[in-house]
């Protein structure tokens, strides 16, 4: 079975369905494509910065998230090897661009609240992409199930094995060297944590417990794995052994070690942490005739500064509105398209433009965090425990001090 649409979107991740629903509020209609059954909320939750509320302020959404999440007051930065506070950082602040807003959103609320704005039939499941061809101006895409869609606009969202990104000939993301493993606890009497982020940094990890509302605490863990910590990953129960076995050596609060106890944790027990050499996009394509990438499929970085999925969601907005505006200027609508290519081309080498340095910024200073955070060279260690671990605090909210703008 073949098929004719005009703008395709590869996953139904925080891009992919950012990017949907700004087009959507632009007029312009588009058919996301996404290889899972059902929406995939795996991670749990993640740390929503400033940054990210505006783009979901811009999308229509930012309210329906707030109600739903603790607003965070403070971020306190723990020495692992003293158990003492190395850093606390109020987050009732005003940036460059208006005050600062921090919470931890469940992934799933987050997916399904932008899947629901969208028009019935928007999102097609079960639908992955195996191949890529061009006919003139057109992609041939090539699905899992034998069926082909040609479209004028192919926007890749598909992760960090992006077939789209391959295509325009960006290299495959770099190992860090370092894996995660996360979960989530239920506490329906109530946690008794503060509106803050807790951070557990040195001894080789650094850990995270964040609150996402009066009854639900997200947790991670990042570390260099070493060949003896294979056995942990075969289970759900090895890892959470392996993970408190790390943080009772370390001092840790017994209420953090709490919240591991309990959890639910993720199907995939850990994953090594991959980034895109921020080299390879300063003369990269991220767009070329029709194609472009976002999300995870543009910008793969470690976690150290919880960006990953705001960054998607700024993705989101500026290619909807590069986008529509090219789309709604040459005459379409919901009903069809009569952009040309040329305009397709400028509006997303526009994108492009946009979001290449600011993308750079966020993959090198996730990595230099994560390095200091965890290194245990002596040095370092020293200067992290005396001063840095305050420098790097700020760090983190100044990189969420940024506006996409509106649609």
């Amino acid at each position: 079975m073949e098929t004719v649409e005009e703008i395709v979107i590869a996953g139904a991740g925080l891009a992919g369905l950012a990017t949907a629903l700004g087009l959507h509020r632009k007029g312009v209609r588009s058919l996301v494509l996404e290889s899972s059954t059902t929406l995939r909320a795996s991670g749990f939750a993640f740390t929503t910065w400033t940054n990210a509320f505006r783009a979901l302020d811009a999308l229509g959404v930012g309210d329906k998230i707030r109600e739903h999440h603790l607003l965070y007051e403070r971020l306190v930065a723990f020495s692992a090897s003293t158990g003492e506070p190395a850093a606390k950082l109020s987050l009732k602040m005003q940036g460059k661009s208006g005050p600062h807003e921090i919470r931890c959103v469940k992934r799933n609320f987050l997916l399904e609240t932008l899947e629901n704005e969208l028009p019935e039939g928007t999102i097609r499941y079960s639908s992955k992409i195996v191949a890529l061809e061009e006919d003139g101006n057109v992609k041939v895409l090539h699905l899992a199930d034998g069926s082909i869609i040609r479209a004028k606009v192919l926007i890749g969202c598909d992760g960090v094995n992006s077939v789209v990104a391959k295509w325009l000939g960006l290299p495959q993301p770099i190992l860090s060297g370092r894996s995660a493993t996360r979960g989530l606890a239920e506490y329906p009497a109530g946690h008794g944590f503060g509106p803050e982020i807790l951070q557990f940094i040195g001894q080789g990890f650094r850990s995270g417990v964040l609150p996402c509302s009066d009854t639900s605490v997200y947790w991670n863990y990042t570390w260099y794995p070493s060949p003896s910590d294979g056995d942990a990953e075969e289970s759900v129960g090895k890892m959470r052994s392996h993970v408190l076995a790390q943080l009772r050596a370390a001092k840790i609060p017994d209420e953090a070690l709490d919240v591991i106890e309990r959890s639910e944790m993720s199907d995939v027990v850990s994953s090594p942490l991959r980034f895109r050499s921020p080299l390879s996009l300063v003369r990269g394509s991220i767009s070329r005739r029709g194609v472009c990438v976002a999300g995870d499929a543009l910008h793969p970085m470690t976690p150290e500064l919880g960006q990953g999925g705001c960054a998607a969601l700024e993705d989101g907005v500026v290619l909807a509105r590069c986008l529509g505006d090219a789309f709604v200027a040459g005459g379409g609508g919901e009903d069809g398209m009569m952009i040309s290519k040329d305009g397709i081309d400028a509006a997303l080498g526009k994108y492009a433009e946009a979001r290449r340095w600011r993308v750079i910024q966020l993959i090198t200073a996730a990595y230099v965090v994560g390095f200091i955070q965890q290194s245990n060279n002596a040095v370092i260690k020293f200067l992290r425990e005396k001063f840095l671990s305050g420098v790097l605090a700020k760090v983190m909210v100044a990189m969420a001090d940024y506006d996409c703008g509106k649609l």
